[in-house]
Parts: structure tokens; sequence; C-alpha cells
């Protein structure tokens, strides 16, 4: 069997290995973005040994870990914290961070944690980007709610209901906070799910109508990302920051 001790980094890793069989060893400094790092762990298996890779869990690691899965590597997760108690060493060198790894596998006294599998990891970025896209929804809820609240109203949940957007659309607002709604518009309440995309196309509709153009050109309309979430895309025109000091120093000198 052949053991590999891997500190891994995005940009390249040092490796540290052993034979076991004939007692070859050796370390090596392996580049990922030339392939360096891929045709060795290739070669190796070419050769029909056994391989052992252990490595700390860390992040930026995916496409080495199915690498080492498609080559049918057993690959071992360490713990970074128990790895860092069992160095003896302050200095903290990649290649003698690759020895420690080869030396507690040796010495069977490795401290590896269980990793979960690829469907898992999987259903975690779909579970986190659902956790992004409900707090996009509550931060676009929350400056609506400061915003009527600057202009004196408490509307609370019945601000995202069809009558408190009208309301909403109806205050007398300055320059620039009046972009706000227009950018962020159709918030949905909780019982009007489906209310957001009508009115987004709705307001798309009418704002074409007045330029001229075609009020089904579905290109301009708000995007729904999520339920309960419209965002419009029309007035997202970037405000440069040249461009809203230079506003701000005009106000300045009146």
């Amino acid at each position: 069997m052949m053991i590999i001790g891997v500190d891994y980094h995005p940009s390249f890793q040092a490796i540290a290995f052993f034979v076991e069989e004939t007692g070859e060893c050796g370390e090596q400094e392996l580049n990922h973005s030339d392939g360096q790092a891929e045709r060795f762990y290739r070669d190796v298996q070419q050769r029909g040994i056994r391989v052992r890779v252990g490595m700390e869990a860390t992040g930026y690691s995916r496409w080495f870990e199915r690498l080492l899965a498609e080559l049918g590597f057993e690959v071992w997760m360490g713990d970074p914290t128990e790895i860092k108690a069992k160095r003896v060493k302050k200095q903290k060198f990649d290649r003698e961070d690759a020895r420690l790894l080869l030396r507690l596998m040796r010495e069977n006294n490795f401290p590896q944690i269980w990793v979960p599998g690829p469907e898992n990891r999987d259903l975690r970025q779909l579970l986190w980007h659902r956790h992004r896209l409900v707090q996009m929804r509550t931060r676009i809820m929350n400056q609506l709610q400061a915003l009527a609240m600057n202009e004196g109203y408490r509307w609370k949940k019945k601000l995202f209901s069809e009558q408190g957007r009208a309301l909403l659309e109806k205050l007398a607002l300055a320059p620039w906070a009046n972009r706000r709604p227009a950018r962020v518009v159709g918030v949905a309440g909780p019982h009007e799910s489906d209310d957001c995309g009508t009115n987004c196309s709705r307001r798309a509709g009418s704002q074409e109508a007045t330029r001229g153009r075609p009020t089904d050109d579905t290109s301009r309309r708000g995007a729904t990302h999520g339920p309960r979430l419209c965002v419009d895309h029309r007035n997202s025109d970037a405000v440069s920051t040249r461009q809203a000091n230079r506003h701000v120093r005009r106000d300045d000198s009146v």
C-alpha cells in the first residue's frame, strides 16, 4: 500500500508518501492549474497498488475528492484542530504538515472524521440556496418597512398586500429614495404567493408602454427568484459611487 499525506491548498498541494512493500518514500509539490497533480495520481493508479490519501478537512477540494473517488483511492479526512494539537514544532511549513499527516497515518493515530457523500452535499447546496433566498426576501421586506415608517406609516404585514403596495407607490419620496421601491418591488404577503409575478408583469407592461416598447417583451420583466420573491430588473441599473458622490456634493453646495 502507498500512503500519502497531503497538505492541500487551492492552487497546489505538498505531499509526503511512503510505499509499505518497497520502503520507497519521498516528498513533492504538485500544482493544480497545469494538471500536474492529476497526472501524478493517475500514474500512481497505473502502477496497480493500493493507495490511501490523508488530508485535513478543508474547502475548495471538491474536484480533488472526486478525482480520488474516480481512481478508487481510499481517502481519510482529518480533524484540523486535533492535527494541529499533534504538531510538535511551532513553525508551520507545507512539507512539514504533509510529513505530519503521513506519520499519523503510519502510526494509526490519524484523527479521522466523517465526510458527507456527494448526494448529501448536493442536498446541502439546495438547502443553502433556499436559505439565501429567504434572507434576500427578508432584507427586501425590511427595506420597504423602513421606507414606509420613515414616511410616518406603520402598516406591518398590510404593506405586502395589494392595497399596501398601491399605497407605497403613491408615497411622495425624494428622487433617490423613490428608486428603492422601484428596484425591489414585488414582495408578496403570506397569503398571496401568486400576486408577485402578476404585479411585476403589470408594472413592466405599463412602463414599457410609456417608453414605446411592446408590452409582451418578457426579457424586460421582473424575474421570480423563489417563492413570494420577485426582483425587478428593469430599473436595476447600478448607480456608481462617483455619480452618487457628485449628487451629494451638488446638494451640499446648494
